[in-house]
Order: structure tokens, then sequence, then C-alpha cells
């Protein structure tokens, strides 16, 4: 292209002395530069205007594409298009450069090619960069723009403490914790709790990030750590405080070695085992191990103890028996110490579930707030029969009673109570150890009404020519009576583990001493803690305390024989002691008569009726049809065919005829009752029949004392039996039969005065009752009746 600078309006020359114009000079960029000639773009205006290269006035090496130029505007005067011409290069301001850290604080341009690197860049993103301002349009721009963090999106949690008005939540992306306030929880407060999946947005305030927008999401949805399917055995090298300091700020302090290619270690925190039983430094365990996703920190979990791991570190290892248990803790009777020990559920083994009389075993070690005293841990239930508390010899010795032991078993309730029994060993009851397991155990329940005052016997016998004593006690008797001076008797030799000590176990009687005088007698009444006995010629009643019998009083029953010995006490008051169970009295059932009579107790016994003075009852034999008086016999609880029965004054029975042994008199006996009575009323689980018993008018009886589950109605003739609670000296119905029913009550027909009233009153007596239509009655339509026909609608078909 050819360019003639004598083409220019000017002529090429200039109209100041000094060769410079008093034209209008513009500034713009050099946009295009090729060998001759190029194209610059103005800066004030949208312009395009070409130039020569021969109205450059500097060395044109030095112009290149993107330089600022000042030009004077011309026109071609061939084309008559505007050029620049008179062109000068203008030197750059060099501004200083300046970085900036920091989010958005105003606004500033830049396009990709000011970013450093290929990186894309979006909202939020944190950057520095340079600023750069355009000298001829006054625009700041952004340049050599840097990337340094990106928008943090929504993150993913679990909360792990909450507060009164605030909360820290646990990050699933860095093993760090993060504020939160409750304000911002999107959602019901309520039903956010420790432990919950949540996501939120981070904000920095006030210098600190928080989290904000907190949502709740499905649980399970946050994944701290993957856990390994495979198990692996290691050593305990380290075991985690019981109490914690306030140096320790590992939050996972305790470590097990595993033998890998390379041994290692792992730790563990009081979390990760299975069960809170206490893990000690040698043990073998078994475990799992888990990689926490976010910093990729392995750790042992699931840990368990494995059952060979007291075998391998020979732990000194005890025996005993559950005696107690509490809430959320027990004590335990220990095979080789005096004092119980004590124990959490925590410490139990398998998680199995223990109850008293269980025999475990346990190690022992002190506590740890009082060196002083011990607890047991690690407690493993053993087979039954595995704890012993003694050994006792095979061979059976016999011997003397040199010294009576004294009884000392009592009873806290009556027998008609509850037969339902503790189970629990009572703090003192160090006795146990003279017995075996199975039997400690049984006894366990006689040993909550023993008292301190327990007092051995001795016993003695010959062993290889040299005489030997041995204690015993009441307990160890095997279903015989209390041992008399004197009495032979055969028994086995136990001895205590513990301390050593000797007793004598399983005493069966041979033979009674000439010298000893027993009384045997049948009991009469039980009471809350003592009873009656009746004698052997059944006239009269002798008391007895619970503590001077030798057994479970609560195995006593009123009609059981008995064996005792009778002493005086304070006022000259005769009363039984050393009673026990026998079975050598003689039953007054074997003289007995055949014939059965009828007949009218006259007067009952003293245990119904407290306040007569003979202790026996009066029957007096009646005839049908006879009103001539017939013989009297006297009759005692042995008389009775049901000795719970309650023989009231004025009651028909049918009894037999025995002599008594002793005294040559004639007793009623097999003596049962002929009771009628009607129903008065029956309740939901209860009634009453009309029979008069002591002051009472009517009986009480419970429904499931009624036999046959018939249901009784008012009315209904009944048979059944009276017995009488020793404990409250009151009556009640049993065994109730009904006889017949009774008339079906019918509505009674409206009384004359009544039927006349109505007969005479007329629609015009003022004085006459009166009904007032509040509402007059509308069918379903808010018609005055039904306007559609009521049809029989048949089953499956509509109409």
């Amino acid at each position: 292209m050819s360019f003639d600078p004598n083409l220019l309006h000017n002529n090429g020359h200039s109209g100041f002395a000094n060769g410079t114009s008093g034209a209008l000079r513009e500034t713009g960029v050099i946009e295009k530069l090729l060998a001759s000639y190029g194209f610059i773009q103005c800066t004030e205006r949208q312009a395009r205007l070409f130039f020569h290269c021969s109205q450059y006035s500097g060395n044109l090496q030095d112009l290149k594409v993107g330089d600022d130029v000042e030009f004077e505007v011309s026109s071609d005067r061939r084309t008559g298009k505007p050029i620049a011409v008179k062109l000068l290069k203008v030197k750059p301001e060099i501004l200083p450069e300046e970085r900036i850290t920091g989010q958005e604080v105003f606004y500033l341009t830049y396009t990709p090619e000011d970013v450093d690197g290929n990186v894309q860049l979006e909202t939020g993103d944190k950057v520095s960069f340079s600023m750069e301002t355009n000298k001829h349009t006054g625009a700041v721009n952004a340049h050599n723009i840097v990337l340094v963090k990106k928008k943090q999106g929504r993150c993913q949690g679990v909360v792990c403490a909450m507060k009164e008005a605030f909360g820290f939540i646990e990050r699933g992306d860095l093993v760090k914790e993060i504020f939160f306030h409750y304000s911002e929880f999107k959602g019901n407060l309520d039903t956010l709790q420790p432990g919950d999946d949540v996501e939120f947005t981070i904000k920095e305030r006030n210098g600190k990030e928080v989290a904000t927008e907190v949502k709740l999401l499905a649980q399970g949805t946050v994944i701290f750590e993957d856990v390994s399917i495979e198990q692996f055995d290691g050593t305990v090298t380290k075991i985690i405080p019981k109490v914690s300091s306030k140096t320790q700020t590992d939050p996972l302090p305790g470590r097990i070695k595993v033998n890998f290619a390379i041994s290692k270690e792992l730790p563990f925190g009081d979390k990760d085992t299975r069960s809170k039983v206490t893990l000690l430094e040698g043990d073998h365990v078994r475990f799992n191990i888990s990689t926490d996703r976010r910093d990729k920190l392995e750790r042992a979990t699931n840990i368990e103890i494995l059952t060979d791991s007291f075998e391998l570190t020979e732990e000194s290892r005890e025996l005993g028996v559950i005696a107690a248990m509490r809430d959320g803790f027990g004590f335990i009777k220990c095979v080789d110490r005096d004092a119980r020990m004590f124990f959490h559920f925590s410490e139990i083994m398998d998680s199995l579930q223990l109850h008293i009389s269980d025999e475990v075993e346990f190690t022992v070690v002190p506590d740890v707030l009082s060196a002083q005293r011990n607890h047991a841990i690690r407690i493993k239930k053993l087979p039954k029969g595995t704890v012993s508390f003694h050994t006792q010899s095979e061979q059976r010795y016999f011997g003397v009673v040199e010294k009576e032991a004294a009884g000392s078993i009592s009873k806290s309730t009556s027998p008609a109570k509850s037969k339902e029994k503790n189970g629990e060993l009572p703090p003192s009851a160090e006795d146990f150890s003279n017995s075996n397991t199975e039997s400690t155990l049984q006894d366990a329940n006689q040993f909550l009404h023993k008292t301190k005052d327990s007092e051995e016997g001795v016993i003695a016998y010959d062993e290889a020519g040299i005489k030997m004593t041995v204690p015993y006690h009441i307990k160890e008797l095997e279903g015989c009576p209390i041992p008399q001076l004197g009495d032979k008797i055969e028994f086995s030799i136990c001895e205590v583990k513990r301390t050593g000590l000797q007793s004598a176990v399983s005493i069966k009687i041979l033979n009674r001493s000439p010298n000893t005088k027993r009384l045997v007698g049948y009991v009469a009444a039980l009471k809350d803690n003592f009873g009656f006995i009746e004698t052997s010629q059944h006239d009269q009643e002798i008391f007895f305390h619970y503590s001077e019998f030798s057994g479970d009083v609560d195995e006593l029953e009123v009609g059981d024989a008995v064996e005792y010995n009778s002493s005086k006490g304070k006022g000259n008051k005769v009363s039984a002691e050393k009673v026990a169970k026998s079975t050598t009295v003689n039953d007054p059932s074997d003289e007995v008569y055949p014939t059965v009579y009828t007949g009218k107790v006259l007067r009952p016994l003293r245990s119904v009726d407290p306040q007569q003075a003979e202790y026996q009852g009066l029957v007096e034999v009646t005839e049908e049809g006879s009103d001539e008086k017939g013989e009297v016999y006297p009759f005692g609880i042995i008389s009775l065919a049901n000795k719970t029965d309650c023989l009231q004054k004025g009651e028909t029975i049918k009894f037999q005829l025995c002599t008594v042994t002793q005294t040559g008199q004639k007793l009623a006996y097999n003596a049962t009752t002929l009771r009628r009575g009607t129903v008065d009323c029956v309740k939901d689980q209860f009634g009453f029949i009309n029979y008069e018993v002591g002051d009472g008018k009517k009986l009480f009886f419970r429904v499931n004392e009624v036999l046959d589950g018939v249901e009784l109605q008012p009315g209904d003739e009944v048979e059944f039996s009276v017995i009488l609670n020793q404990r409250t000296g009151k009556c009640s119905a049993c065994n109730v039969f009904r006889v017949s029913e009774g008339q079906k009550l019918v509505a009674a027909p409206r009384p004359d005065r009544l039927v006349h009233r109505l007969k005479s009153i007329t629609l015009d007596d003022a004085s006459a009752p009166k009904l007032v239509v509040v509402r007059q009655p509308k069918g379903p339509d808010n018609t005055k009746g039904f306007t559609v026909e009521r049809k029989i609608r048949q089953a499956g078909v509509i109409d």
C-alpha cells in the first residue's frame, strides 16, 4: 500500500514555528502494525484510524502493538477518510504494585487472561491480585489473579455437644469441632439431640469459623471412619486411666500392640470396647481396625477379651457366690475372704445376667478412689457346683452329744402371709461356710431369720483311740428333732477352706438317751412370731416362740406333730422350748371308731374364741326328730378333718370318736361341717353369704373359692367351709359349692295407690304432672317423619 504525505490537507507543513500544529491531539493504542502502516484504536472515542509509518517521529523498531501513542487527526485527500498523523509514543505511567488478599471489597473487572494458571474461578472464591489503572480511561482492573482458597460449600457433621443456647458439631471433613448457635438450626430444636447427623455452612464471624444454616440429615448419612471386616488379635500395653487428670489431653489414651509384618501399636478410647469390663495390661484381646476418613488415623475398636487371656497372663482369680444384688451393683461372698466383695454390673463378662446364688470367678483390685477398699472386676459366671466353701469328709462318724445347741431360728412374718422368700444372703451370713455350696444357697432363705445369738453344741467322738470334740449347729440336722444331752448321733465333718475350722454336718440321731424326756403335741395355732401347741392329752395348749423352733417356720402348718421340752418362765407360765417336727407321735386315728355321728358344736376351740377359759371345744350328739340331749364329747385341733377349718358355736357337724391312749378319754375325730347358706350379694371378685360367724351376720368369700367356676347369683344356696385367718382373727368361706339356684328376681308390680292415682288423673287436672314439649321430633331429612320407605338391606346388594 502506498501513501503520499502531500495528499494531506495541510500539504505536510506545520503552521507553527516549532513544527507543531495547533490541531487537537488525541491518544490511542496501536491495534495493528504492519511493515509500512498500521491502525490505532482511539481511547476517547469509538474510532479506528489508519496511520502510515512515515508519520511516526521515533524509531519504528520501538513501536509495538499495544503501545500508547498521541496523534493528530487529518483526512486523506484521495478518500476523504480520517487518518492519524504526527504520531508520538506516550511513555506509560508505572503504578506501584500492591498485592491485596481478601474477599471482595469493591468490584474490579478482569478477563480470563488475567488469571494465573488454568483455574476456573467461582463466586465467593478468595483470591490475591494486582490492580492496574488505565491511564486513558481511568478504569481500574485486576490482573495477575491467584486463587487463595476455594469457596466453602455445605459441610456435614455430627452434633457432639449441646449447651443452653449453643452447641458443637464434629465436622465430617476435618478432625475439628465447630460452634453453632441454636438460632441457626432450621427445624424443631426439640428434636435435635447429640449424635444427630447435620449439614451446615461455614461462615467467619469475629475472626472465628461458625456453622450456620444447620439442617438435620437422615441418621447414618455422615460416616467418619471405615471399620475393617477382618478381626485382629493383640495385647494391651497401656490401659485407659479410670480417673482422668487435667494433663490428660489424648482422646485415645489406650494402646494395643498388634503383630503385623512390622509390629505396631494402635490407640483406643473408652468407647472402643464392646463392654465396660475393665481392661488390664497384658490382656489378650480381639478387635477391628477403624480408619478415620479425615486424617487416615487407625485405631482399635470393638475390643473384647479373649477367653484364654486369664490363663496366658496367669492373673490371680478368686471364686465366690452372688450374695446380694441391688440397682446396678451387688456383693459377692468370697471363698478366700471374710468380707463380701462389691461389684458393679458393668464388670459382668459376656453380657450375662446374674442372679442370687450364681457361682462366679473374678479379679480383686483396689478401689481407684480409696486404696484401702477393694472391689471385684471381670466377673465370669461359672457352672453350678464349681465353687465350694469347704471340704466335707466322705467318712461318717459316731458320737455323743456333750453340749446341746441352742435354737436361733425366728420368724418375722406369719405363715398366713406369703410363702415367698427373699433369697438374698444377709451381710452377716458367715455361717454359710459350714455347708456345701448347694445347701448353702438353700439355707440362704432361712438365714434371713437367724439371730446373732446362735449357740453351737458339742459332739464327742473317738478317732484312732483319741477322744475328739467337734461343734455343731441346729441347722445341720437332717430332718430329725433337736439332739439332747447324751443322745448318740451319726455325722460327717466339714472343714472351712478359708479358716480350717471344723464342724459336724448331716447329723442324724441314732439312739435317744434314757434320761431324755421329750413331750409331744400338735400345732394348734400360728401367729406373727409365736404359736400354740396342743398337748398329747388334747386338753390344753402351750405357748412357744418361733426362735425355739429348729427348722424353717415357713414349712410349719397347723396340725403338724411336734416334740418339745416344757419350761417355766416369768410369772410361773409354762412354755415350750426346743420345738421340732416329729414323726414318732402316736396318731389317735389308730383307734378310731367307725360309727359316724351328727352333732352340734356347743363350744369352739379357744383359737376361735380367745375369750373362753377352756382350750377344748365341745360337741353334742344330736338325733333327727329327737329333742333329747345327747352325749357331749370334747374335741381339739387334731379332731378336725381340715385343720384350717373354723368350727363355730351352734354349727352342725359329722364326726367319729377315738380314744386318747394316755388318758382313755373319748375324743371327737374326723369332724366335718355341714354348712349351708344363701348368697347375699356378689361383687367383682368377692361376695357375702348369709351366715352368722362370731359377731358378723355375713360371711366373706372370694370368687376364686367357688368350685367348678360357677357364677353365683344372689339367692343361690351354697355349701362351704369356714377358715380362720390366724393373723387377723377373721373368718372367711372357702370351697364354696352351689347346691341349688335361687329364685330369679321378678319386678314387683306397681303399688295400688300409684295405680289408683294414675287412673284418677284427668287432662284438666291442674295439679296433675304435665309434660312440656321442648323440641318436636324430626326425621333424618328434617321433616316430621320418614318420607322414604325403609327396606331391609341385603348383604352384598347395592341399591
